[in-house]
């Protein structure tokens, strides 16, 4: 693996500093890694130029100085060849060799490969969605859903144990806007197609109890609204549905965190109410936990929900939330600090989706309200476009879902364009049936074009990705690596006869870089949760 490389790299590099009287620098953290061009390589350092900032030489100087040294000390099949570019990088670039061997490698593991136990001893609860069971999935929720999915695939890819969690808000006071909603009076607050059929449907027996009716109602939209959306429609798996009301609250988990809050002395009294010393742990004010009329409030059932969480022994937490909830992390985070969590925890803040389509915002949601919903843009363009258009940028960023390219079938269209490899990989194949292919004859040393390396480096770079993604939690830069990838393979297409059945050799040896690149970018596409397909 390019790791171990690395590794070997890195700790070559601490012998020379140490040998060259440079020991007391041992500790300086340079960097080895992977440059943003390959023309610089595959691995580059900046070592010469940390340690020019220490010394009484120039970072070139430095640089052909650690030159000289690897390349007596490190005597691999596997580097080509080590040179030094301004103002002070060493780049090291491996052989062919080493990337041809590659091939067999990957198609060995098949999809199997990028799996890996870096993550082993993550044990990770991964909340998203969770949105209010008032209503219709969002494009918003649709967002964070997508991401919260994959993220959980990388992570079970790279070892960790992962619950995905929605928690089910159906104790508040949003649940009585519901009843009054849906019976339509004068303290109305949700609209929409959704509402208009729940009103035609309230059972007579709560006929005018708008308390009920909310709980009625908010069971109908989970049962018919989210839960199918989420599972047929989205494509994902929900492992923990976990109430507000049932689980948290009438089983006690809200109580036994404010009682361990007080046991600590972390509560008090005043103006009638009691209170939580959430600004000791960081929060910028302290939060009432039970109002004056001794009703408990919302965060009081966060802390019962944290409690609940820190004692099914998860040692790292993931919160996927909207933009209007950022307000709500220091409390999160006070809380947890405050009943003892001592594993991680993870915020991700995901920022508004627009339709476009022409420049214009589109308004398609044939039901009343200005809410568009995840099912109705599904219908339209279809799950895997919607999901990858979603993770193609950054949660941090505002996303303009461009509704016409979304709906093109030709390469200007991602999704078109990836999985356009898959269809011409089919293709080889059912060519490659009517030519006798001896297998035990494969010389992957005839891989030697430019495009053949260039693909062979992409497809073996996916456990890195992984890894990357396991550790920043950026979702979009697996979208990215497919993109690459296809676009490596098709430059790869266009330059290199596959099958040339006057040239068997080459023809098997090229014959297994698709292969390759199927098993990867299959593998791939698997993590995203787009389908893969044979044809187009």
């Amino acid at each position: 693996m390019r790791q171990e490389i690395k590794k070997y790299i890195q700790e070559s590099l601490q012998e020379i500093i140490q040998k060259e009287n440079l020991g007391k620098f041992s500790a300086l953290e340079f960097q080895v890694f992977y440059p943003p061009q390959e023309k610089f390589g595959d691995l580059t350092t900046n070592v010469a130029l940390i340690l020019a900032s220490k010394l009484p030489l120039s970072s070139l100087d430095l640089a052909q100085k650690i030159k000289n040294e690897l390349e007596v000390k490190i005597k691999s099949e596997k580097i080509k060849k080590i040179e030094i570019v301004k103002p002070g990088y060493i780049n090291f670039f491996y052989t062919q060799k080493y990337w041809q061997e590659k091939v067999t490698i990957i198609n060995k593991q098949g999809e199997k490969f990028g799996d890996s136990k870096i993550n082993y001893d993550k044990f990770i609860n991964n909340e998203f969605i969770s949105a209010n069971p008032t209503g219709p999935l969002h494009l918003g929720n649709g967002r964070g859903g997508y991401w919260g999915d994959v993220l959980s695939n990388v992570w079970k890819t790279t070892g960790a144990q992962v619950v995905n969690e929605y928690y089910i808000n159906d104790a508040g006071e949003q649940i009585l806007k519901l009843g009054h909603s849906v019976l339509k009076d004068k303290e109305a607050v949700y609209q929409g197609g959704y509402i208009d059929k729940l009103n035609k449907k309230i059972p007579s027996n709560i006929k005018n109890d708008y308390q009920k009716i909310g709980k009625w109602a908010a069971q109908e939209i989970l049962k018919k609204e989210i839960k199918p959306v989420i599972k047929d429609k989205m494509n994902i798996n929900i492992d923990s549905w976990i109430s507000e009301k049932n689980e948290i609250i009438k089983n006690g988990w809200r109580e036994k965190a404010l009682q361990i809050l007080r046991e600590k002395k972390l509560t008090y009294q005043q103006d009638g109410a009691e209170w939580f010393q959430s600004s000791q742990f960081g929060d910028e004010k302290d939060r009432v936990l039970i109002k004056k009329d001794g009703s408990k409030t919302y965060f009081a059932s966060d802390c019962g929900y944290v409690f609940y969480k820190i004692n099914q022994g998860y040692n790292y937490l993931v919160e996927i939330w909207g933009a209007d909830h950022h307000g709500y992390i220091q409390r999160f985070q006070a809380v947890a600090k405050a009943l003892g969590f001592q594993g991680k925890i993870k915020f991700i803040i995901t920022q508004l989706v627009r339709l476009i389509e022409n420049g214009e915002e589109v308004k398609m949601s044939k039901r009343k309200g200005n809410v568009i919903y995840i099912e109705d843009l599904i219908n339209k363009v279809g799950s895997d476009v919607v999901r990858f258009f979603f993770l193609m940028r950054s949660v941090n960023t505002h996303l303009d879902f461009d509704l016409k390219l979304a709906q093109e079938k030709s390469n200007q269209n991602p999704v078109y364009y990836i999985q356009y490899v898959l269809a011409r990989s089919h293709s080889i194949s059912e060519k490659i049936k009517k030519i006798n292919l001896e297998k035990d004859e494969l010389d992957l040393s005839l891989l030697q074009h430019d495009k053949e390396i260039a693909l062979i480096k992409q497809i073996y770079r996916l456990p890195e990705v992984l890894k990357e993604i396991s550790e920043n939690l950026e979702v979009h830069r697996l979208t990215h690596y497919a993109i690459s990838l296809a676009d490596y393979f098709h430059s790869f297409y266009e330059v290199c006869k596959i099958i040339d059945e006057k040239n068997i050799p080459l023809t098997q040896a090229r014959y297994e870089l698709v292969l390759a690149t199927e098993n990867v970018l299959k593998k791939t596409l698997k993590i995203l949760g787009i389908k893969r397909i044979k044809k187009m």
